[in-house]
């Protein structure tokens, strides 16, 4: 079942207390999916920083920062990284949820309302997302959203220490049936 109150909104600078108070919280159950995090990340300060350069990104048009609200409180982020324009028109999706809110379906109904302003709003063709071979609860999240494994891509990224490799999923626009309304250019 799907939580109907789950929803994204663009990040505000004003969002780092309550992020770092999750990332503090959640250390170590995101630890074995994430980089290696400096002591930074885990401040107000860091988390600060880090929202203010995503607000750039965003501006620039080459990532679409959003916070995961359940009931109003933020309880995770989700990110389309890394968009290129062009006759790519394409973005990478990234996500996490609170170690409390994980088999509930907050992820699951967060990459949805993703998928929504990724090839709606912004006019995206396609959005791949990569998960750890090991991450099969991060898988299911893609492929309840219609995301299609296309391949592996080895020593993908730096996780936890360590060069991993990643499955590889796709979505395509034509595929989740969302015609675009925005440009795309």
């Amino acid at each position: 079942m799907i939580p109907s109150m789950v929803a994204t909104r663009l990040i505000a600078v004003s969002d780092a207390a309550a992020l770092a108070e999750l990332v503090v919280r959640n250390r170590e159950f995101l630890a074995p999916w994430e980089p290696i995090r400096p002591e930074s990340y885990f401040t107000v300060d860091g988390q600060r920083g880090l929202l203010e350069e995503a607000l750039e990104s965003s501006r620039a048009r080459v990532m679409v920062p959003h916070v995961v609200l359940e009931h109003g409180a933020i309880v995770g982020r989700v990110n389309v990284n890394n968009i290129v324009r062009g006759p790519f028109q394409s973005g990478s999706l990234g996500y996490w949820v609170s170690a409390d809110r994980t088999g509930r379906g907050v992820a699951t109904a967060a990459v949805r309302a993703m998928v929504h302003v990724a090839f709606r709003d912004i006019g995206l063709h396609r959005l791949e997302a990569g998960t750890l071979l090991h991450n099969i609860a991060s898988q299911r999240v893609l492929e309840r959203n219609g995301f299609v494994r296309f391949g592996t891509a080895r020593s993908y990224l730096n996780i936890d220490g360590r060069w991993q490799d990643h499955a590889m999923y796709q979505l395509i626009n034509g595929a989740y049936g969302l015609r675009s309304t925005a440009g795309g250019r």
